[in-house]
Parts: C-alpha cells; sequence; structure tokens
C-alpha cells in the first residue's frame, strides 16, 4: 500500500488526474499525518458516484450504506446505493449500456460477468488494474487474480470468494459407521445406506436454466476432471469425463434425491428439516443453519429445542476428488468493477477505500460466504484474514462460526478461495463462461439427463450449443 504523500496525490488527482494516474490509497482518505494532510470531506467535495450492488439483502444494504457513509464523511464524494438482485443484473447492465446510463461501481458482480462486460468494453479493465497495482498486487490471492484477468488485465478488482462445500450429517454417519465423504465414490455409497423412507441420501439442485444447477453439477464434474474447454479453447463438453459426470449426477439425483425439480430453496429447506443427509450448497448456508437468520431458519425436530442442532452435528467437506484423483473445489470471485461511463478518478478512490479501510467491513457483511482475496497489505500480510476469523456470522442474532463449526471446517472456508477451479477461465475462456449465464445450456443437459435421456447424445447436443455462444462472442 502506498502510504508516504498519498494526501498530495489524491488531491493532484482529484484536480488533474495527476501522480501516475488514479492509483489512490484510500487506506490514508482522511488521515491527519502531516504537513499538509488534507482534511477529510474535502478531497472530492461535491463529487457524486452511482453504484450498483448484487449484495440486495436489506440487512446487507444497511451495511454496505454505513460504509459509504464513511466514504463520504473522508473524501466528500457522494454514493448512492442501489440494490439490484444477482439474477436481474444482466439485463439491466444491458440495458444502462445501451442507454447509456451505466452507474460509476458495480459492486459484488460474479466473475464470469465480469470477465463478460469487460470483454463487451462495459466495464473499464485499465481502471480496475491501476487499482490492484496501487493495493499491490502481492497481497491478493494469486488464484482470485487469475480468475478475474483477461488479456493479462484485471477485468475488476477481486473483493471475495467461496468454494462449494458438502455438508453431510456426522451424526447420522457415526450412527451408521461411515466415515467422513471425500470422494465421488463415498457421496455415492453414503447416499445410498442413508436414503430411507423420508430421509433423502442428499438434496441435490436439479432445476434446467438454473445458475445453482450449473454450480453444483461443475463441483461434481470438476472432480471428474471433466473441463469444459481444453487449452486451445475448443469445447469439450462432450469428452468422456463429462459423460461421465453426467450420468453420476442423474444416478444420484434420480434415486437418492428428493425428486422433482430442486433448486437453491428447496434444497436447503430440506436439509434444514433434517430429512436430508447431505447437501452440496455454498457457505452462505452456515449462518442460517447455526440459527442466526429468522428468514432460514433449521425446522428439524431436533432444532426445536436447540436451534443450532444441525450446526453443530454436521461436518463440512471443500475439495472433492474421484477415488484416488487429485480433488479440486468449484469456487466463485466477486468483484469491484469501474464502468467505462464512470468517473473515474473518484470511483477507484472508492474502489480503493472498499478494499482498504472498507475491506473488513464488507467482509462483515456475510463472513461465511466472503472469505478475503485480498489478504493483507504491505505492512501487515495477513492482515484482513485475521480480521476475517474474529467476524460474526448472522443477521437477527450474532456469532462466530467457530461458536458452532469446527476449526477444520473454519479452515476448508479459506482452503478453495486459495485452490479452487472453474471451467474455462485457466483457458482464457471467462468470458464464455460469462455469456453461458444467459441460457444456462448446463443445467438443462443436467435436468435432460435426469428426466431420462441419453447422456451421450445429450453431451453432444449441448456441446453444440456451447459452440455456438462461443462463436457468437469471438
Amino acid at each position: 500500500m502506498r502510504r508516504a504523500g498519498t494526501w498530495a496525490c489524491v488531491l493532484a488527482m482529484a484536480v488533474a488526474a495527476g501522480c501516475g494516474g488514479a492509483k489512490v490509497d484510500s487506506s490514508t482518505v482522511g488521515a491527519r499525518s502531516g504537513a499538509g494532510a488534507v482534511a477529510p470531506g474535502q478531497v472530492f467535495a461535491g463529487e457524486s458516484l452511482t453504484a450498483w450492488t448484487n449484495e440486495f439483502e436489506p440487512d446487507r444494504v444497511q451495511k454496505t450504506r454505513r460504509i459509504l457513509a464513511d466514504f463520504t464523511r473522508r473524501t466528500g464524494a457522494r454514493v448512492r446505493l442501489v440494490a439490484v438482485p444477482e439474477d436481474g443484473l444482466s439485463a439491466r447492465i444491458v440495458k444502462a449500456a445501451g442507454a447509456r446510463t451505466l452507474p460509476d461501481v458495480v459492486f459484488a458482480t460474479p466473475v464470469a460477468q465480469s470477465q463478460a462486460y469487460a470483454k463487451q468494453h462495459i466495464f473499464d479493465s485499465n481502471a480496475a488494474q491501476e487499482v490492484v497495482d496501487g493495493l499491490g498486487r502481492a497481497t491478493f490471492s494469486g488464484k482470485a487474480l487469475e480468475l478475474v484477468s483477461a488479456d493479462g488485465k484485471a477485468t475488476g478488482v477481486p473483493s471475495d470468494g467461496w468454494g462449494q462445500l458438502l455438508i453431510y450429517r456426522r451424526d447420522l454417519f457415526d450412527k451408521a459407521g461411515i466415515p467422513a465423504p471425500r470422494t465421488l465414490e463415498d457421496i455415492l455409497a453414503a447416499a445410498a445406506r442413508l436414503d430411507r423412507g423420508t430421509m433423502a441420501g442428499i438434496t441435490l439442485a436439479t432445476a434446467a436454466r438454473d445458475g445453482f444447477t450449473e454450480e453444483t453439477f461443475e463441483h461434481i464434474a470438476l472432480a471428474y476432471g471433466c473441463q469444459l474447454v481444453d487449452r486451445a479453447g475448443t469445447v469439450t463438453f462432450d469428452s468422456p469425463a463429462c459423460i461421465q459426470a453426467l450420468r453420476y449426477y442423474a444416478d444420484l439425483a434420480r434415486n437418492f434425491s428428493v425428486q422433482g425439480s430442486q433448486d437453491v430453496d428447496s434444497t436447503r429447506e430440506r436439509y434444514f428439516a433434517g430429512r436430508a443427509a447431505m447437501i452440496l450448497w455454498s457457505p452462505f448456508l452456515l449462518d442460517g443453519m447455526a440459527g442466526l437468520r429468522d428468514d432460514t431458519r433449521p425446522s428439524c425436530p431436533q432444532c426445536r429445542r436447540d436451534p443450532a442442532f444441525l450446526a453443530r452435528n454436521s461436518g463440512i467437506v471443500g475439495p472433492l476428488s474421484q477415488a484416488g484423483g487429485k480433488p479440486s473445489q468449484f469456487g466463485s470471485v466477486s468483484t469491484f468493477n469501474i464502468t467505462v461511463e464512470a468517473n473515474k478518478t473518484v470511483a477507484q478512490a472508492l474502489v480503493d477505500f472498499m478494499m482498504s479501510d472498507g475491506y473488513v467491513r464488507w467482509l462483515d457483511l456475510s463472513p461465511q460466504g466472503k472469505f478475503p482475496v485480498r489478504f493483507g497489505d504491505k505492512s501487515d500480510p495477513q492482515r484482513f484474514v485475521l480480521s476475517w476469523e474474529r467476524l460474526s456470522s448472522g443477521a437477527e442474532r450474532n456469532a462466530r462460526l467457530s461458536d458452532f463449526y469446527s476449526r477444520a471446517s473454519i479452515e476448508s472456508l479459506g482452503e478453495g478461495v486459495q485452490d479452487f477451479a472453474r471451467w474455462g477461465f485457466a483457458q482464457g475462456q471467462g468470458a464464455l463462461i460469462g455469456a453461458m449465464s444467459a441460457r444456462q445450456p448446463i443445467s438443462r443437459a443436467v435436468a435432460d439427463v435426469i428426466a431420462g435421456e441419453n447422456p451421450e447424445q445429450v453431451a453432444k447436443a449441448t456441446q453444440r450449443t456451447i459452440e455456438q455462444i462461443q462463436s457468437q462472442i469471438r
């Protein structure tokens, strides 16, 4: 982090965008650190920004507004915050781009969309890369920077991440004498053993045209070695590994999961009701499972006396593998993005602030699903990780995750962020992943195979669809 002379540079940028570009170190915004220091609220007085956020839940919006109010106190720049549900972001971005009414900054953009909108010249990669360079590339997770970058530049500033989890009823496994599941074979065997009566062996996403189904399937497919594209960028969804993953997923869903179309809500409700032995979900489940939220409270019989019963009796597994194979884990990174229509200097100062003085408060919006991808700064390389560990999760009630989950489970949340995998990004096809989100061919393929269609034929048809999407963005 650049500390010496920061205020002189910030003031110069406010006037003439000097000092080597818009690399503002907002950790010192408003600081009184020596002769000529600028008082808070005078740097961008009279300036205003519009920021959209995917963190649209009311409690998270309130917390974000408090962070932005601090930015305003320190710089004088006002920020208008607009909450945009994730499933409505794409349509709203496209409409705003066409009308030239884009916001200055977008918070919590999924990495695939960050890549896609940078390729369409909606997000400003140069502006994002300047912020990363100013903060210090070495302070970020290398994996996160790899996922958000295209053509050597960050499409957005990586803000936080999470890895997909297998959550299982440890008490049921112990009672049946089943070891903790670590491989795909373990999951299938445990699901078959525990699927009895009203207890499903696993509750699994199966809804077609559903991003949650695609995420869940990708987690399984990666463990099979299924890749969407090869190193040359050629689509490979009709490979034997991907066909095998489709067949495996359909077997789990048809024989040991809940029948009918299952989505993000129904899978969680089934596990929370105590009627599923396993679930594949993101870490955002964890605070609700501990009884800390009123909107998603566990309803299992034992939960009436102990709302945290499931949390205390569930195990967490991150990376999965085939027997003898290399473990892998689906993961997601969110980004702060600066648009091409932004008031660039002020927008960069805001993003810089969100990744420094405002960063821990940003992670505090939902700590269980927001592991820091900027681990620290030059003065303390682990500053933000250590601060994250002390945060409390929940909405109506707050507590540390360590009050309910083992140390190994907590550590698994960070392991995924440092080494998770995603289709397409390592092969330079991040824009393809973003473009696929509108049509969601993978979840349709999964639903078709579950319904009984031939996996090989479905894979070939899906291959053609993905190739068509790819041809349209080249």
